[in-house]
């Protein structure tokens, strides 16, 4: 079979005005980097919003060299809002050489901290809405490193966490959140993002309105538009082509809505969605492609970098699904259209590490079910299985899930971890997330991790 790509028809003409558009709005050298490297993506093949099983060529798995590795002990770092990093504190600091030296400052005696618990891998949040942590072309810098989007840090912290970890013996990759644009739709948002107007480069939501939606309270870009997949694609091929990062990886954020903010997608539907039995099925063919275009880009660029995903931890239940899971929680498949499963079964990816944030006795989604039914998905593939942990969650008090109290968490955690570390099938575990090692409620789980993991 041969693969499908990027674009064709009518695609490529809206490529060109994309790129023309872009030579617009960049400096001259920017413009010049940006078409060159969506002219290299031009090279893997055509792209369509044609129904799945109708018309489209099946995506073939991917071909990476098998590594051999230790078992990934890994956690995640939130940069949006600053979850975990930077400091809040550093923010409000008048000097930049300070709010520098202590934004690095945290950042190493964060990899410090984790080097002594055993943590052999970062997920480093790099783009957490549509703002980036390295210097972009594309993006704006983060407001979480000054407080305002589109200034100047004055270092790289992508470039920072690289060196500082790799010198520690720690993989750093790199965690993407695709189509959020903002955290909230709040008129002093709106202000700061119409104000990156006269920068270079400005925010999409000032460059591309046409592309931008509301849901689940965010600004979001809508994924049934194809040039948006594209231009998700070339950021993600920004930071592999010029970072030495180990991974690359995409959150459980595709589609996002909420019960009283669902993303309006209708005019998207009726221009693309023709020859698609349900709305549904297309949002999950959106979705896929982007999927497929991101892998095939890493791979063509730099095959040793993985690829993953970080998807809700239910596929499907089996009350709607004979192939799913015997659970009762919300699904990816349904809720986020996105068909994790499918990723691994035609070898889209390195890793996928579901969340399964529940404990051994939670009866609706129960741990065990949840960890055994994803290492027989992959088992038969390439891919490999890591288990989000809900950290978040140990020593905190709980009546739907009072495991997770009973002696500061660490039985439960323990479980989990002996499960993982048992089945042949399982890869890894990553830990939600960094900043829950240093709360009063976690501490014995962490002396447990740090006696289990630590070196």
């Amino acid at each position: 079979m041969s693969a499908p790509g990027f674009f064709s028809g009518n695609h490529q003409k809206k490529l060109a005005t994309l790129i023309a558009r872009s030579r617009n709005m960049l400096p001259v050298s920017n413009a010049k980097w940006f078409a060159a490297l969506v002219g290299s993506m031009l090279l893997l093949g055509s792209c369509s919003s044609e129904p799945p099983g109708k018309k489209t060529t099946l995506q073939p798995p991917v071909t990476t060299p098998q590594r051999s590795q230790e078992p990934v002990r890994g956690i995640w770092l939130a940069t949006v809002s600053r979850l975990d990093w930077p400091p809040i504190s550093s923010v409000i600091i008048s000097s930049p050489a300070v709010r520098i030296s202590q934004q690095q400052k945290a950042l190493t005696d964060k990899l410090d901290n984790l080097k002594r618990l055993g943590i052999n891998t970062v997920f480093f949040q790099v783009k957490p809405d549509a703002t980036a942590l390295w210097k972009s072309k594309i993006l704006p810098w983060s407001d979480t490193l000054t407080g305002n989007i589109g200034e100047d840090p004055g270092y790289d912290p992508l470039q920072f966490m690289l060196d500082e970890a790799h010198k520690r013996g720690m993989k750093v990759h790199a965690w993407f959140n695709p189509y959020r644009v903002s955290v909230n739709t709040k008129p002093a948002t709106v202000a700061e993002l119409n104000r990156t107007l006269t920068q270079h480069p400005s925010s999409v939501y000032i460059l591309h309105r046409d592309w931008t939606r509301t849901s689940g309270e965010r600004f979001v870009l809508d994924p049934g538009i194809p040039e948006v997949r594209d231009w998700i694609t070339g950021i993600v091929a920004e930071v592999v082509e010029n970072y030495p990062v180990d991974g690359v990886q995409f959150d459980d954020y595709f589609y996002t809505e909420s019960p009283g903010s669902a993303l309006n997608d209708t005019q998207t539907f009726r221009k693309y969605g023709q020859g698609f039995d349900s709305k549904a099925d297309w949002r999950r063919y959106n979705t896929q492609r982007l999927i497929e275009q991101v892998s095939q880009t890493i791979k063509k660029m730099k095959p040793e970098v993985e690829f993953g995903v970080s998807p809700a931890g239910v596929w499907r239940n089996r009350s709607h699904d004979p192939a799913g899971s015997d659970t009762r929680g919300a699904a990816a498949y349904d809720e986020s259209y996105a068909d994790t499963r499918r990723w691994v079964q035609q070898g889209l990816l390195d890793y996928i590490a579901p969340q399964l944030y529940w404990p051994f006795a939670r009866d609706a989604a129960r741990y065990d079910v949840l960890a055994k039914w994803w290492a027989d998905v992959v088992k038969s593939t390439n891919t490999r299985l890591y288990i989000g942990v809900a950290l978040y969650k140990v020593g905190e008090r709980s009546s739907k899930e009072p495991d997770w109290a009973v002696k500061g968490g660490v039985p439960e955690l323990k479980k989990q971890l002996d499960l993982n570390e048992s089945d042949p099938h399982i890869n890894g575990t990553i830990l939600f997330r960094e900043d829950y090692l240093n709360q009063p409620q976690t501490q014995d789980a962490v002396t447990y991790i740090r006696d289990r993991w630590g070196r």
